[in-house]
């Protein structure tokens, strides 16, 4: 198969397998899920899940959060791990979303970008999932994936994010990075496939004996 070929095999079966594809935090709106998704860096999304609760009972919205004293975030957060750096973040951006942006979750990747704790993943995340505009945001599950699928030969997840929005269609990207993050979390895990397992790294490479040793960004 060309890459294009496997591309368009991917997203063909991807959604077979994964026609819906629900958002993985627990969110209620655009400023709950931008706080989800920086909790969840180095941090599973059930663990995100299991600590919102408690800390959106305590703030939900920028103009609670902004007055909410660092060090009672930090212990809710805890359990996500960074959280003196999480929990610093979380108050500092609501304070900049009331003082810059009438305490509402700017529509713009780079406003997004610049808010303290915010990276370009999360960023990303917050513009497709929050308010629906194309996006393809590249955690490890996709970068590991896209590597055994040969689809990128990327070391970094910018390069990764540049090659799968070439092969794949705009309108797609949305749904389809929770699609191959689906995937990789069920059939083409770390430890369970290395490029040689799973229905779809055999079907694209189903010649392939060697291992692929995937280039961590």
């Amino acid at each position: 198969m060309l890459k294009q070929e496997r591309a368009d095999y991917i997203r063909v079966r991807l959604e077979v397998l994964y026609p819906e594809t629900p958002v993985p935090l627990d969110h209620k709106d655009p400023y709950t899920l931008l706080v989800a998704v920086l909790l969840s860096a180095r941090c599973t999304d059930v663990r995100v899940n299991q600590v919102t609760p408690a800390l959106f009972a305590l703030a939900d919205e920028p103009q609670t959060m902004a007055k909410v004293p660092v060090p009672a975030i930090q212990e809710i957060v805890r359990p996500c791990g960074l959280a003196p750096r999480k929990a610093k973040a979380i108050r500092d951006l609501s304070e900049i979303l009331v003082r810059e942006h009438n305490a509402e979750v700017p529509q713009n990747l780079e406003a997004l970008e610049a808010l303290p704790g915010v990276g370009h993943k999360t960023a990303s995340v917050v513009m497709s999932q929050a308010f629906g505009v194309p996006a393809f945001p590249v955690d490890t599950h996709i970068h590991r994936l896209a590597q055994r699928w040969g689809l990128t030969k990327g070391k970094n997840v910018v390069q990764t994010e540049a090659d799968l929005k070439k092969v794949f269609p705009r309108g797609s990207w949305n749904k389809l990075h929770l699609q191959i993050i689906f995937y990789g979390r069920e059939y083409c895990t770390a430890r369970g496939c290395d490029g040689t397992v799973c229905e779809i790294c055999q079907t694209c490479y189903p010649n392939r004996k060697n291992p692929v040793l995937t280039k961590k960004p």
